[in-house]
């Protein structure tokens, strides 16, 4: 049996000021992945300032003090490292993946970066250029676009319906000023985890940590957002395209609800790979899309169960009429044996799979840290998923998909007629 991890491997301090320094060392690994977490991203902007989360990560790297931008990426580029940035909507992600001997190298770059960029005026008018571009190519890939729009219906009004880029209106208005009073509002101690998987030695780290961070004090002012309400909506956007691209959702869990082990073993079966129910039906009996998958988007007071596929706009209502039908199988049936069997060791190999990586490794502790507040064995997510019932799937299924559906279709969508009936449980 293949283990899943030593629970003895992952290690929490938290320094006098707040920051929480967590490791997961892995000696027979030959690389570490750091990465400094801040649990802030599009989900706490407001409308006028969105995207800004995102754009201060980009002008993170365009000069420090010490280092200019070429000079930031020549560093890790040098060692055959990898030096990024990501951000969510509740989070946003600073890190470098190096060898072992490296990694004091990626500590000194990172926290470089992070302390004293000094965030040039030329610079910013550079990045705004990229990140209008990096809009506008959003803009143009219909399958990433299609999540957008899907976003905006189901929650409106709400930040988690604020696009990660924000908007070419709220880039184009973005000054120095807004991000240094952004930084000096959000990127707070408290809010602030410095995360390391791999090759690495928690003293050690804790110790360099302390010394580079040990200095930044305060807390993050309350961030006060409205309750999510999910609202049912049609949301056609019409386009000369080749194909349909279509999001169709209801309301799910948040990333903390204990019936979430079912909700993944749900999911995977009804779309998580080329075995699953949607893929066996709407593509290979029917042909009906060349791509159709499930996925369950979760954050902390809330998320949804949807499905996504790139069709022709004359498969459009037979396919919502698939996918609703197998959601009602699922009320009315639950997973067969075999399905739920399946499901689980799908899951679990990806978790093993996963363990193979770094990189994946420090996200999964990091965000464990975030939601949970705490660390998460992947044994212990193996094992609730081994214990999820045919009951379990039943009773989830009852209670995400009694009420109406929402559908975003992006496309030739001018002939697609989407009624109640037809986003309602049969």
């Amino acid at each position: 049996m293949t283990s899943l991890g030593d629970p003895s491997a992952v290690r929490k301090s938290v320094l006098p000021n707040g920051i929480r320094v967590l490791t997961e060392a892995v000696p027979q690994f030959t690389s570490a992945t750091l990465g400094i977490w801040v649990e802030n991203g599009s989900a706490y902007e407001s409308p006028e300032l969105n995207g800004i989360s995102h754009f201060l990560e980009h002008i993170f790297f365009k000069g420090t003090e010490r280092r200019s931008a070429k000079e930031i990426a020549e560093a890790i580029d040098g060692v055959g490292g990898i030096l990024n940035a990501f951000t969510g909507k509740e989070y946003t992600c600073y890190y470098a993946k190096v060898l072992r001997e490296d990694l004091p190298l990626a500590l000194d770059v990172l926290s470089d970066l992070f302390l004293h960029s000094t965030f040039p005026e030329e610079e910013i008018e550079r990045e705004r250029g990229v990140i209008l571009s990096e809009i506008l190519e959003s803009e143009d890939t219909p399958d990433d676009h299609i999540h957008v729009v899907f976003d905006r219906a189901f929650w409106p009004g709400h930040p988690l319906s604020l696009p990660i880029t924000g908007t070419a209106q709220t880039v184009s208005g973005m000054k120095r000023e807004h991000f240094l009073r952004f930084l000096s509002e959000r990127y707070r101690p408290d809010r602030i985890l410095i995360c390391a998987a791999g090759a690495v030695d928690h003293d050690w780290l804790v110790a360099q940590i302390e010394k580079s961070f040990g200095h930044l004090a305060g807390s993050t002012p309350p961030i006060t957002t409205p309750e999510p309400a999910p609202k049912p909506a049609v949301s056609l956007i019409e386009r000369d395209l080749e194909q349909v691209q279509m999001v169709l959702g209801v309301p799910g869990l948040r990333q903390t609800d204990d019936r979430r082990y079912a909700a993944y073993v749900m999911n995977t079966a009804l779309g998580g790979g080329m075995s699953s129910r949607l893929f066996q039906e709407v593509r290979e009996k029917r042909g009906k899309a060349y791509s159709i998958s499930s996925f369950l988007a979760s954050f902390r007071g809330t998320g949804y169960l949807a499905v996504s596929a790139g069709l022709g706009a004359d498969s459009v209502v037979e396919v919502v009429e698939i996918v609703r039908d197998e959601l009602q199988k699922l009320v009315r049936a639950g997973l067969d044996g075999g399905e739920l069997a399946r499901a689980k060791s799908q899951i679990k190999g990806t978790i093993l799979l996963s363990l193979e990586s770094s990189e994946s490794r420090m996200s999964r502790v990091a965000k464990n840290e975030m939601y949970f507040g705490r660390n998460v064995e992947p044994s212990e997510v193996a094992d609730a998923i081994t214990r999820v019932t045919h009951d379990d799937v039943v009773a989830l299924a009852g209670a995400l998909f009694s009420g109406r559906m929402s559908v975003a279709l992006l496309g030739d969508v001018g002939q697609v007629a989407i009624d109640d009936a037809l986003l309602s449980p049969a």
